[in-house]
């Protein structure tokens, strides 16, 4: 083998093994990235008080709830600042689809179709359903029964949408874009009533004395729970979420997280 021969070789070699480790493992983790750009970016809707909602602080719109002081705490743990993404709840998903949002934390329902797609953390809440209507109807409006051929307004994309399609198939199922938008059809009397989640309703409650909850609402199951969506693969982050979420549940500190927003809603920014 001559000078030019070897050298060619040695080419050939060194590319091969350079191709080779790019093959092997070198692609960097999720979680990862987010500790090398020092950020966690989540995407939530927030118009879902006491999960997530804005309110005045320092003169300023700002992000908060009980699904807000969870982000925060993943953060912490990671170790980066935390980035909140407001957005639509219909986008909310997709955005962490697209790669716009690491994670989306946002009263999200794990369901079996939307883990072909995503991972799902340990669910942090069980859904507690309410059925808000207007206190002039509570007479009226007494049973389930009662809400036949009435209208019922749902946020879109919600678990709510689908356990009222499911449950109140005589009523006449209204899907929203926001639960501003569905309360206020509600106080317009352009629909009956409203299904949603427990603390979703005492929250608009404590805002308008006009309207009541009912004193019956739709089953729920296990699968009901709210759960943290990630991209599909993210084995680490998943980790660390269902980590923060374990050390939460020995305490009960969700549910504290959902007190302290409570004490908002009162001052929340539509």
């Amino acid at each position: 083998m001559n000078k030019k021969q070897m050298i060619t070789s040695l080419v050939a070699i060194t590319t091969l093994l350079s191709l080779s480790a790019c093959g092997n493992g070198s692609k960097v983790s999720l979680q990862d990235q987010i500790k090398k750009d020092g950020k966690l970016v989540v995407a939530v809707s927030p118009d879902y008080a006491p999960f997530e909602f804005k309110t005045l602080k320092d003169g300023k719109d700002t992000v908060v709830g009980s699904d807000i002081q969870l982000a925060q705490a993943i953060a912490d743990e990671l170790g980066v600042k935390l980035e909140i993404s407001a957005m639509s709840f219909d986008n909310v998903l997709s955005s962490v689809q697209t790669g716009k949002a690491d994670m989306a934390i946002s009263g999200i329902s794990y369901t079996k179709e939307r883990a072909k797609v995503y991972d799902f953390s340990k669910p942090y809440y069980s859904t507690e359903n309410a059925i808000l209507i207007k206190a002039s109807t509570k007479n009226r409006l007494q049973t389930l029964d009662n809400l036949a051929n009435k209208k019922v307004a749902v946020q879109k994309g919600t678990i709510e949408e689908g356990l009222s399609k499911e449950q109140l198939k005589s009523s006449h199922i209204i899907s929203l874009t926001s639960m501003s938008e569905v309360i206020n059809e509600l106080k317009s009397g352009q629909v009956d009533a409203v299904d949603l989640e427990g603390p979703v309703a005492e929250g608009y409650l404590a805002q308008n004395p006009d309207l009541a909850i009912a004193s019956y609402k739709l089953k729920t199951g296990e699968g009901d729970a709210k759960a943290v969506a990630m991209p599909k693969g993210s084995k680490a982050l998943k980790a660390t979420t269902d980590k923060v979420i374990a050390k939460l549940k020995e305490k009960d500190g969700y549910k504290q997280f959902i007190k302290d927003a409570a004490k908002l809603t009162g001052k929340a920014v539509e």
